[in-house]
């Protein structure tokens, strides 16, 4: 894999492919889902501006939002503007891709555990309580906007939830966008007594059955230092790495 086509073509389809262009940034908005900034082409003379009009529109949505930035972004010191104009650095993700004929299939749950398709309110609730009890914090919105997908746009998402027995321990979902090769793996924490025994491993293979079953060719995740070294293993590549800014405005 060329890593540097392959971030080109993130990128552009990803990223700039995605969402709506205003300016030099792709940012996107919605109610009761993600909202912030996916691309940015800036330079020295037109960031500050960029970022103040966002700084502006997301405020009177009354939104706080992202400004997902990676490391290759432009200008160089675009996180120090971000943070000057009242942004705060979450922690940083690494960027990981794999050909998806590349990554293992054949990994199963471990004994006690099976491994549940997400199809209905029932299953996004499941879902939506493995994320609290993994991650230590609930997602705003998050239940609402599954729930909507499923309803509208199902071809777009899949998810899965791992119980061991009728407790959910994991929970994760493939984003599967038109027109792009790159299918997206997000969740997959784990609640700490299970960590460590494949539970991971066996929701990444889940995923790629999917991925190659609807014919994509890459799987993106951005990884947190826990997954990154299980990511490795399983053949995923670094290509960068990405930092969430979170803007927060006083939300009446």
């Amino acid at each position: 894999m060329n890593r540097d086509e392959v971030l080109a073509a993130f990128d552009r389809q990803v990223r700039a492919g995605q969402g709506e262009r205003a300016g030099g940034v792709v940012r996107e908005a919605a109610e009761g889902g993600w909202n912030g900034v996916l691309w940015s082409d800036l330079d020295e003379s037109t960031a500050d501006t960029a970022i103040a009009e966002q700084v502006r529109h997301f405020t009177s949505l009354n939104r706080a939002f992202e400004w997902k930035l990676y490391a290759h972004d432009r200008p160089a010191d675009l996180a120090d503007r971000l943070l000057t104009a009242g942004f705060t650095a979450e922690p940083e993700e690494s960027l990981m891709v794999a050909r998806v004929g590349d990554v293992p299939t054949d990994a199963r749950p471990p004994e006690g555990v099976h491994l549940r398709p997400v199809e209905d309110e029932a299953g996004v609730d499941l879902l939506m309580e493995a994320h609290d009890r993994a991650f230590g914090e609930s997602a705003p919105g998050l239940r609402e906007e599954l729930l909507a997908r499923l309803a509208e746009r199902p071809e777009s998402l899949a998810a899965v939830v791992a119980m061991a027995g009728d407790v959910p321990v994991s929970g994760a979902r493939i984003e599967l966008q038109p027109g792009v090769d790159f299918a997206g793996l997000w969740g997959g924490g784990t609640v700490a007594a299970w960590r460590g025994r494949g539970v991971y491993r066996a929701l990444i293979a889940y995923r790629a059955r999917i991925a190659a079953e609807r014919g994509y060719r890459y799987l993106q995740v951005d990884a947190s230092s826990e997954s990154r070294p299980i990511l490795l293993r399983l053949g995923f590549a670094q290509l960068t790495t990405t930092t969430p800014y979170m803007y927060r405005p006083l939300v009446s």
